[in-house]
């Protein structure tokens, strides 16, 4: 079955950066759009950024030109690199699959979840 693996989250401060991975496994990941969303205490799970199957990126407006999304299909891996960290980034991150190649900023067009990490950071 498909599976995700988040990693690296934890506490910095802010203007810090940190790198979360996402290893996939269990489907073709190079065929899908992958996406990162994340979700504050008392608050709805909210859309980062997502990337089509062909490198194609998208972003929120709240992270644009702060976070990076990336991916290694040789490692069946995707990245977000976060820098310029602001406290009211303080989240659980998730990545997720696509349904297709392209992607969305909707959470219903994303069908496989990791378990979320933790990021943490403080002012």
């Amino acid at each position: 079955q498909v599976q995700l693996v988040e990693s690296g989250g934890g506490l910095v401060q802010a203007g810090g950066s940190l790198r979360l991975s996402c290893a996939a496994s269990g489907r073709t990941f190079s065929n899908y759009g992958m996406g990162w969303f994340r979700q504050a205490p008392g608050k709805e799970r909210e859309f980062v950024a997502a990337i089509t199957s062909g490198g194609n990126t998208n972003y929120a407006s709240s992270v644009k030109g702060r976070f990076t999304i990336s991916r290694d299909n040789a490692k069946n891996t995707m990245y977000l690199q976060m820098n310029s960290l602001k406290p009211e980034d303080t989240a659980v991150y998730y990545c997720a699959t696509g349904r297709a190649a392209w992607i969305t900023t909707a959470k219903g067009d994303y069908d496989y979840w990791g378990q979320g990490t933790q990021v943490t950071v403080s002012s």
